[in-house]
């Protein structure tokens, strides 16, 4: 397997496609591509974008991604200007079958069920890459985006493919301002689409996630009024109220979303030592307009359940990322096999200009696929998609490594 890895930052986006397309084919010497991964600021027209790259790659090769606030490879980082990134890639002895599926915003559960039905018959699949689109009704100056919902989409895929393939992939966002987003669907732009692509044959994944929030004070509320997306009480106590008081003022009531503030649903021990590789941390995307309620980034939780705030630590989070991203190297090595391809998959909330951080957590990623020679593509994202305590779970201010590997 082979990987090109190439960079742009310019609004002429045909050219600017066939830039990145070149430089990749020369950086990875691909002969042969046989799949991209690109992602765009919302900036670039992304139909003359993609014109760009086929231009030099040709018509057939499929296109996957689309919008990403910032663009990460091993050398730059950015989410200023128009940044683009791509990855081309040469499977060689692995193999890919993709496939798309439409109406995200209508039914997610539908539009992951039609996409897993299309990739059902891959009898050495190892991996399902996805994305979608992760607004379904973008933010005004008054009121917060709607989502599409990670969980019931990904029981739609689960409900047609073959058990025990891992998905990983993103929810896309286009700009901090949650506007609408595009993806690049094969050999199409689309919206409201979902893009599976199977992985497998030689190919072996390994993942890593890392958030690097820290427990506010362990204890564990309750959410006893709800509905869709927004959390009205929490302990019997209008939900506004509970984080007036975590945040001692309404300060936080301006914010979209909210910063330093998460919920955490903790899937392990539930009075275990704390691990965030068994937490699922929840963006509070703001309040609704009467400030009534708290709306969340994922419309996932429900009336009991249980949940624990989180504080968004950043230097814990730069801490993680270093460490994760270490251990998955050497797992990777311990198991025999060569890293040819990183993917990271990073929340658009951990960027220092959104986290207060004076350095870039990515810039952690970047130092340890430079160490060892892998090459890497990321981009920042609404919501990050990888298995958890054997499931496969959308996460949120979640950085998302994933390495594809041979013997």
């Amino acid at each position: 397997m082979r990987a090109g890895i190439a960079y742009g930052n310019a609004m002429a986006a045909y050219d600017l496609g066939m830039q990145v397309a070149t430089d990749a084919m020369r950086h990875g010497q691909i002969t042969a591509p046989d799949l991209v991964l690109a992602f765009v600021n919302k900036q670039i027209d992304a139909e003359a974008f993609a014109n760009g790259l086929r231009s030099v790659l040709g018509a057939s090769v499929p296109i996957i991604g689309g919008s990403g606030i910032g663009v990460i490879t091993n050398d730059q980082l950015s989410y200023d200007g128009a940044p683009a990134g791509v990855a081309v890639l040469q499977l060689d002895g692995g193999t890919m079958q993709y496939a798309t599926a439409s109406g995200v915003d209508q039914s997610e559960y539908e539009a992951g069920r039609h996409l897993g039905e299309q990739l059902s018959g891959s009898p050495d699949a190892k991996l399902l890459l996805m994305f979608y689109d992760s607004i379904k009704i973008p933010a005004t100056p008054a009121t917060p985006p709607s989502m599409n919902a990670s969980p019931p989409l990904i029981a739609g895929i689960e409900s047609a493919l073959p058990s025990g393939i891992p998905i990983v992939g993103a929810g896309l966002v286009g700009d901090f301002g949650f506007s609408s987003t595009i993806q690049f669907a094969g050999l199409s732009v689309a919206q409201q689409v979902v893009v599976g692509m199977l992985l497998g044959g030689a190919i072996e994944p390994y993942g890593a996630i890392m958030h690097g929030c820290s427990l506010k004070d362990g204890i564990y509320h309750t959410i006893t009024r709800m509905s869709g997306p927004v959390i009205f009480e929490i302990d019997g106590r209008p939900a506004t109220e509970v984080i007036d008081s975590e945040y001692g003022g309404t300060s936080w009531r301006e914010q979209l979303p909210v910063r330093r503030l998460s919920i955490g649903v903790n899937h392990g021990d539930r009075f275990g030592d704390f691990r965030e590789d068994q937490v699922v941390a929840r963006l509070i995307a703001g309040v609704t307009p009467d400030e009534s309620g708290l709306v969340l980034f994922e419309p996932d939780l429900e009336e009991g359940t249980e949940f624990q705030f989180l504080l968004r630590d950043g230097q814990m989070m730069i801490e993680s990322a270093r460490r994760n991203a270490t251990a998955l190297i050497e797992r990777v090595r311990a198991a025999g096999q060569t890293p040819r391809f990183a993917l990271y998959i990073d929340c658009a909330g951990r960027c220092a200009a959104f986290s207060d951080t004076l350095t870039e957590e990515a810039s952690e990623i970047q130092a340890v696929m430079n160490q060892h020679q892998v090459p890497l593509l990321g981009f920042y994202s609404g919501v990050e998609v990888a298995p958890l305590l054997g499931r496969s779970r959308g996460l949120d201010w979640t950085g998302v490594l994933l390495i594809l590997a041979e013997s």
